[in-house]
């Protein structure tokens, strides 16, 4: 900024530009619409089956059936993409989370009825492995309990590429392992899958704000009272993030995500400017279930905070919102 010319009141006068919708609406420096926003679902088994998500009121899994009509939903409003999370039975989880790559399992089948309905709406499926592990965690675990990075990271590659098969827009690896971006970059440029992308979740933080979504997910109870610190970010740490951030990005990343949302918001702001590439942010579990309940209990007014809450990512740079209110703000937004 220049600050040769220093501002005097009353030569200037800030709020002349703030009377009036007019002037407000010429000078708003960010803007928020459909296209910024990116609906995470829960798909569960079964054909016409709901189940509420307790810990996220208003949040429900849903079998592929019941999936497609909010799909439907959520592309009439003009909200470009889903972000798949499967919900798996007990019987089909196992140290070794074999059912992340089955063919025929849930998010492939997903993956495949959402993208005949609805060719144009982008898909986006989360490569991790802790909703199919009988322990919870990320990834392979060794005779001590510790995360096996390669170990993983090779079980990470079938599960990316049954989903490209099964015709996945994005993939987006959320587990923290090192190394995972280019693996899988690798196998998707041997297999001609060229144009699938890669959301890379490369600053995701070892947060407290995931509990509502491991409930969701059922792996709450597997993780018991084990962390993520061992591969998840320190939340005290943001120079990191750009390292992880520009190494995905160098093994083949098209986008990178920034997680949990508005508490880490000038790491949203730092990996925009600093490294110049396609940002997002996820406004996660936690985040809509303070909201939610203080709607709820009439602490605040719900639609007015729900669009100034999505604002503040847009300001802060990002491209993209995954959030749980995608639907009500889209709707909000048409008014």
């Amino acid at each position: 900024m220049n600050t040769s010319s220093p501002r005097h009141f009353p030569a200037t006068r800030m709020r002349r530009m703030r009377r009036d919708d007019f002037s407000r609406r010429l000078m708003q420096e960010s803007t928020l619409t459909p296209n910024d926003l990116i609906l995470p679902v829960f798909v569960l088994e079964g054909e016409n089956q709901r189940e509420a998500v307790a810990s996220m009121p208003g949040v429900e899994r849903l079998s592929i059936d019941l999936l497609i009509e909010q799909a439907r939903e959520a592309y009439a409003l003009g909200i470009p993409a889903l972000a798949l999370f499967p919900v798996i039975g007990p019987e089909q989880k196992s140290e070794l989370a074999e059912e992340a790559y089955n063919a025929s399992g849930l998010v492939q089948r997903t993956v495949r009825a959402l993208k005949e309905a609805l060719p144009e709406l982008g898909i986006i499926t989360d490569v991790a492995l802790d909703p199919y592990t009988s322990h919870g965690q990320d990834g392979i675990l060794d005779e001590h309990g510790y995360v096996q990075n390669d170990r993983t990271v090779d079980t990470l590659l079938k599960q990316a590429l049954s989903h490209a098969e099964a015709g996945a827009d994005v993939v987006a690896p959320s587990d923290m392992m090192d190394g995972r971006i280019g693996a899988i970059r690798q196998v998707l440029e041997q297999e001609h899958l060229h144009n699938v992308r890669i959301m890379a979740y490369s600053a995701k933080y070892a947060s407290h704000y995931y509990g509502p979504f491991r409930d969701a997910v059922g792996s709450a109870a597997n993780l018991g009272k084990a962390d993520k610190r061992t591969y998840q970010m320190d939340p005290a740490n943001s120079d990191e993030a750009l390292h992880e951030v520009a190494m995905d990005i160098a093994e083949g990343a098209d986008m990178v995500m920034v997680k949990p949302g508005m508490p880490y918001l000038d790491v949203v702001r730092r990996v925009k400017s600093e490294l110049q590439v396609p940002t997002f942010a996820y406004q996660v579990s936690g985040e809509y279930a303070m909201h939610r309940a203080a709607f709820d209990n009439g602490w605040l007014e719900a639609e007015p905070v729900i669009l100034e809450s999505l604002m503040c990512f847009k300001r802060a740079g990002a491209d993209g919102i995954l959030t749980y209110f995608a639907l009500e703000a889209a709707r909000l937004l048409q008014r």
